[in-house]
């Protein structure tokens, strides 16, 4: 892509160093500076989920349920559960990313709605804060996935809240979505057709349509609930009338498209490192664009497959089945064609692109486990067992997380305008990938066995599998907390970087590191497709010789 931005004296001036008070942060309009407080609240909630995590694997060393009670434990892996999805997972790239890169890949100077953009993070916040008083006083014990009769009947814990909590969270998610659908529509630099497009953007766009149709569901129902719960209305209790059954329609109608919320901006980010690691356009561009539209579509038709236990008919469970192994069609489409970029390319095995290659093979077996969740007779065997957690966390942790900190390192430099250490950056990328897989690989061999999740005690013959469990959720922490150090070393004594140190492609690389506070000095145009390498140095001379002129 070739542009007409040239960095002037004037474009210095940044949005980190533009006001540096508290107001001019809390106050901002500035895109950037909205992404950078997204990722501080939500590596706030990380941190508080990962501690429950801790908990949970503490517990489960020993098969007697010895350090938490069974109703703390209860709360316990449902406040990890609630905060790691709908606080941290949910957000994590369109909030922090999407929000800092959008404007910036498309040749603007903001969003389209500034202060709904500011407003969806106080409403973030707002959320966020009534889910830690739920929290501290006492947690729900629910499960994240908030059932009734139990959640509306019997249990004593702080449900009402969490409900209303989860309710308000959620209009920041639609209006983000929202924002992003006008920004990309309308705002566009001049010869950014829609094939010229990141495929980030696409991803993004794919992402928006869910937020915006499918989190008015997840909120008319938790809000439902606490009406049942305070005001005694029947509408899933059976006792007074109602279905428990219809809350699990409502509640999976949402939360299976919401796997794509979490998934979809991360299959972005791993289009934008492997074509930009490998130096080559992505193998079937079109195809890989039209399988987000695809997921997003089909993700909307297979929330039944939750429910194959349930009274729901078997010819039902049948139609969920077959929809269920369709929408893996596009996620293989993608897969393919990632793996047919980075052939025969020249591949740069920096700490981006490590994390890149270990998101194929995590992504690869959190889908293919997916396929027996959706056969109906093995989901009857394996349905709650420790084999539905090991698949679930392989595709929201092995894929999103990965993806989310593979596009942390790659634009770090574009956002501090400093490099992390690289080394240590590779270090702790294969640190996470083993961690990982020796955290959950034996999770489905437990739940082939019969293990059931949410059970704080178990049978002895369990125990090996489970201490291999926390063994490795204790490497999973070093390889988690060693990207805190270096990046907040960086961020003062990094080395300083120019605006395109990974010589990509992409307009955000065509502006200065960080990037002005308007984002370019002058209006871009877009004169090439997406992902052409052969005219970057050509680019890179050109500015040289601006700046010397400048």
């Amino acid at each position: 892509m070739a542009t007409e931005v040239m960095e002037t004296t004037e474009s210095r001036v940044n949005y980190l160093n533009n006001g540096t008070t508290v107001k001019s942060w809390l106050l901002t309009l500035d895109h950037k500076r909205i992404g950078l407080l997204y990722l501080f609240s939500i590596s706030f909630f990380f941190a508080i989920g990962g501690i429950y995590a801790t908990l949970i694997r503490l517990e489960l060393i020993t098969p007697q349920g010895d350090l938490l009670t069974p109703e703390m434990y209860n709360r316990v892996f449902t406040m990890h559960g609630v905060i790691m999805i709908f606080f941290f997972l949910i957000p994590s790239i369109p909030a922090v990313l999407g929000n800092f890169l959008l404007p910036l890949m498309l040749g603007a100077k903001d969003v389209a709605f500034p202060k709904l953009n500011l407003l969806s993070w106080y409403i973030f916040i707002i959320g966020g804060c009534l889910m830690l008083y739920t929290m501290l006083s006492g947690g729900i014990d629910t499960g994240w996935t908030f059932y009734p009769p139990y959640s509306s009947i019997y249990s004593n814990s702080q449900v009402t809240i969490a409900g209303v909590s989860i309710f308000i969270t959620g209009f920041s998610s639609i209006l983000t979505g929202l924002n992003f659908m006008v920004t990309i529509h309308t705002m566009r630099a001049p010869g950014l057709t829609w094939f010229r497009l990141p495929l980030f953007v696409w991803a993004h766009y794919a992402t928006s349509l869910i937020q915006v149709l499918g989190t008015p569901v997840i909120a008319i129902t938790v809000l439902a609930l606490a009406f049942e719960r305070t005001l005694k209305i029947g509408i899933f209790d059976p006792k007074l009338g109602g279905d428990p059954v219809l809350f699990q329609h409502m509640f999976w109608f949402y939360s299976h498209p919401a796997v794509y919320i979490m998934i979809l901006p991360s299959m972005g980010v791993i289009s934008e490192l492997i074509a930009n690691m490998t130096r080559k356009r992505i193998f079937g561009y079109n195809f890989v664009a039209f399988s987000s539209l695809a997921i997003a579509v089909f993700g909307f038709l297979v929330w039944g497959h939750h429910m194959f236990t349930t009274s729901q008919s078997m010819y039902t469970g049948m139609v969920f089945s077959l929809i269920s192994y369709a929408v893996a069609i596009p996620s293989a489409i993608k897969t393919f064609n990632w793996t047919a970029t980075i052939y025969k390319g020249s591949v740069s095995f920096d700490t981006p692109m490590i994390y890149a290659l270990a998101f194929l093979g995590l992504f690869t077996i959190g889908g293919m486990t997916g396929l027996f969740l959706a056969a109906l007779g093995l989901d009857v065997h394996l349905h709650d067992t420790y084999f539905v957690v090991a698949h679930f966390h392989y595709v929201m942790v092995g894929s999103a997380v990965i993806g989310y900190l593979g596009g942390i390192h790659y634009w770090w430099p574009k956002i501090t305008g400093r490099m992390y250490s690289e080394f240590l950056g590779r270090i702790s990328a294969v640190i996470i990938f083993i961690g990982f897989n020796l955290t959950f690989l034996p999770q489905f061999v437990l739940g082939q066995l019969g293990m059931p999740r949410r059970y704080h005690a178990y049978v002895p013959e369990f125990q090996v599998l489970h201490i291999l469990s926390s063994a490795g959720a204790s490497i999973l922490a070093v390889g988690f907390t060693l990207p805190v150090i270096y990046l907040a070393w960086s961020i003062k004594y990094g080395e300083k970087v120019g605006p395109n140190p990974w010589m990509a492609s992409g307009l955000e690389w065509q502006t200065s590191s960080p990037p002005p506070t308007e984002n370019f000095t002058y209006q871009p145009v877009v004169t090439h497709e997406p992902y052409e390498f052969e005219n970057v140095e050509e680019i890179k001379q050109a500015r040289q010789a601006e700046l010397q002129r400048a």
